[in-house]
């Protein structure tokens, strides 16, 4: 069997060392597979790793980290013959929930080497791609105040989410914007906007996809809430009723373009967050990556 390239998102302070290393090697080997281990400590590093493996012809590049390292391995393997194995080693794990891909290490690395390829759709904001979702607004400043805390402070993770949410939540910043999709306009003034790489479900499934093969985009957004009005957005999506909730769009279009006047917009991509220069182009790469994913 072809050498499989695995790239391990090492930077997050999880422990991973060449102990660790060895021991992912011996769970490939003992189900048939070679593998050849990057440890990366970059994000960049983990591009630079997966176009070197694209451009050696490398079939199968696997991906291990939360979403972020997912995202970063695939903008590199979007739109070429390379497959992109999982192994979720992330706190949430949208993307592979989604594809129902195990969250188990062991049975993952099973996945990579007998499982089979599916296609599914990118998407795309000026150039940079995301699996999940992008969005502008309150959730980019979250995350942006979530990381200050965690670089110049010290907090972990969700203690710092829940300080940065609070602010979010005290400043409430609103956003202008002119939305331009399925050949209409929208005017909308909102605190956040959301768009995910296909459907997002509601109910009890709230966060989850059911398909990635669309080849569409879903937008939503809410015009003018106030506080108590997300809190009730939040109870129309837990009922999966969030189409029916007053004042909130919920479209879908191959492609959509965001316009406002500021010069620059953060915006999140898979959880990165980016300064982007507007108009936002946002566009759905259908069926662009090959995904290994369980036979059942």
């Amino acid at each position: 069997m072809d050498k499989i390239v695995v790239i391990v998102n090492a930077s997050a302070g999880l422990g991973y060392c060449g102990g660790w290393a060895a021991a992912l090697q011996e769970k490939f080997r003992s189900h048939g597979a070679e593998p050849d281990i990057t440890l990366a400590q970059s994000g960049d590093e983990m591009i630079a790793r997966a176009e070197r493996a694209v451009a050696e012809g490398a079939p199968v590049v696997v991906a291990g980290g939360g979403d972020g390292t997912i995202n970063a391995v695939a903008s590199v393997l979007a739109g070429t013959e390379a497959r992109l194995g999982v192994l979720p080693l992330g706190t949430l794990n949208h993307f592979a929930k989604d594809l129902k891909i195990p969250l188990e290490l062991d049975e993952a690395v099973a996945n990579v080497v007998s499982g089979i390829s599916r296609k599914v759709d990118v998407g795309e904001v000026n150039g940079r791609i995301f699996l999940n979702n992008s969005s502008l607004g309150i959730y980019p400043d979250i995350v942006r105040d979530r990381e200050q805390q965690q670089r110049h402070l010290g907090r972990s993770k969700w203690p710092a989410f829940g300080r940065a949410l609070f602010a979010a939540l005290r400043r409430f910043p609103f956003l202008s914007v002119r939305l331009k999709i399925n050949g209409e306009e929208h005017l909308r003034r909102t605190p956040f906007v959301f768009i995910g790489n296909n459907e997002y479900l509601q109910g009890l499934t709230m966060g989850a996809r059911e398909r990635l093969d669309t080849g569409k985009l879903c937008l939503y957004v809410a015009q003018k809430p106030t506080r108590l009005g997300l809190l009730r957005y939040a109870a129309h999506a837990l009922f999966n009723r969030l189409r029916e909730a007053r004042d909130f769009d919920v479209l879908s279009a191959p492609s959509l373009v965001i316009e406002t006047r500021r010069r620059h917009l953060r915006v999140a991509t898979d959880g990165e967050v980016t300064l982007m220069k507007p108009p936002l182009c946002y566009r759905s790469r259908a069926s662009a990556l090959n995904v290994i994913v369980p036979a059942a």
